[in-house]
């Protein structure tokens, strides 16, 4: 590689990118572009421990810029892309690159309808997405907090919220928490268990009217139902951040479409990593996805910086075994694998006497993906016997991933594990 390397995007994947290619002994400049005023940090801590106080703000950050050999741009959101001049245009500035590296991320969805920018209708995404819940909740103590959205982060935020004896109202359109996520099963031990902590659940509806105040929002259900709230958590989801690339003629797709090596998809010199990058994981099938999650984006940036610095000829397919956690109500849940391309499941026995099974996703007789509840000893088993099932192919072919497909999934059981 060349005298030059961009990593746009100075979260977590954009951080560990600069670390592997300092370890990897590239000498040219690394210069990361980064839309916040801060450097990475724990990102899973915004809707957990951060929220609740357990741990400071200080305590997130996860380096110091001054012990990444690298020039790092703060609050420089990239605004473009030229790749025929290999630029990088920023609000005023532009910085030429050798080798590129997209690691911008996602953004959280908007909300038809909501008021968003009003200080009582917040995300949680950002540090200071965070911290203006908090100052939300201390300007008004005592009312209930609406969260909009059934998926990983609305849950864990009316976990938190509860954990700080918040009245809570959480508001989804699927009649179980996370099912999508999860399956239909663990889905309704979910939603029983936020429902036995507190939680006032309002599933399978929608909010039709906002009404926000000084001090309060009120919602009014598709039903005609009304409550007033201290401030509402919208979360309904999130979506890759490739704005600025539209006039670049990448290939966008539901984030950067790449093929197996991380190599974006007709270019030598652009890898992409993290939540922004769909890429076929060889080891399951041919088919582009995106991880959104925190392992992904550390283990593929650092694979990206790898493969960016040998060329697409010399590079590995980046084929992980998927994991992932989530902590609600102190239960810990961990996935691994692609449990929703299974067609059946079954109960795999725990390898530690007395502690609970797990559900195991099967798809032609061969393990693709399970799920644990407190259960980590019987998942770091069963993740091994995964990556044995499905070992990561030696051959790279052609990088021309097929459009994707919808998993399926079903709640069958059947023998064999």
């Amino acid at each position: 590689m060349s005298e030059r390397i961009v990593i746009a995007g100075a979260g977590l994947a954009g951080l560990r990118a600069a670390e592997r290619l300092r370890e990897l002994g590239f000498d040219g400049e690394v210069v990361v572009l980064g839309a916040e005023p801060d450097i990475a940090y724990h990102r899973p801590a915004l809707s957990k421990s951060l929220l609740t106080g357990a741990v400071s703000r200080a305590q997130t950050l996860l380096a110091d810029p001054l012990e990444v050999d690298a020039e790092w741009y703060f609050d420089s959101p990239v605004t473009a892309l030229s790749p025929n001049r290999q630029v990088v245009h920023l609000r005023d500035e532009e910085v030429r690159y050798d080798g590129l590296i997209i690691a911008t991320g996602v953004e959280p969805r908007r909300m038809p309808g909501a008021p968003h920018g009003h200080p009582r209708v917040v995300v949680v995404r950002t540090l200071s997405d965070t911290t203006a819940l908090q100052r939300a909740l201390a300007t008004n103590s005592t009312g209930p907090v609406a969260v909009i959205g059934d998926g990983f982060i609305g849950c864990e935020v009316a976990s938190s919220l509860r954990e700080m004896n918040r009245e809570v109202v959480l508001i989804g359109r699927a009649r179980a928490l996370m099912a999508e996520v999860l399956g239909p099963d663990i889905g309704d031990w979910l939603t029983a268990l936020h429902a036995a902590r507190g939680v006032r659940l309002e599933l399978g509806t929608t909010i039709r009217r906002w009404r926000p105040g000084p001090t309060s929002v009120g919602l009014e259900f598709a039903d005609g139902r009304a409550i007033d709230v201290a401030c509402v958590v919208v979360a309904v989801g999130s979506v890759p951040a490739v704005s600025w690339l539209r006039g670049a003629k990448l290939p966008l797709d539901d984030g950067v479409v790449c093929g197996p090596t991380c190599h974006v998809l007709g270019s030598d010199t652009i890898v992409a990593a993290g939540d922004v990058a769909r890429w076929p994981n060889l080891r399951y099938d041919a088919t582009p996805r995106r991880d959104e999650h925190w392992l992904n984006a550390v283990e593929m940036s650092r694979a990206a910086a790898e493969n960016l610095l040998a060329g697409p000829a010399g590079s590995p397919a980046y084929t992980p075994v998927p994991r992932y956690w989530s902590e609600q109500h102190g239960v810990r849940i961990q996935v691994a694998g692609r449990p929703m391309l299974g067609t059946d499941t079954v109960l795999l026995e725990s390898p530690v006497p007395g502690t609970r099974p797990i559900t195991g996703s099967v798809r032609d007789g061969r393990l693709i993906g399970l799920i644990g509840l407190d259960s980590p000893a019987a998942v770091l088993h069963w993740t091994a016997e995964l990556a044995r099932q499905h070992p990561a192919p030696v051959v790279v072919p052609p990088q021309r991933p097929p459009e994707p497909e919808r998993p399926r999934h079903h709640s069958r059981a059947v023998a064999g594990y």
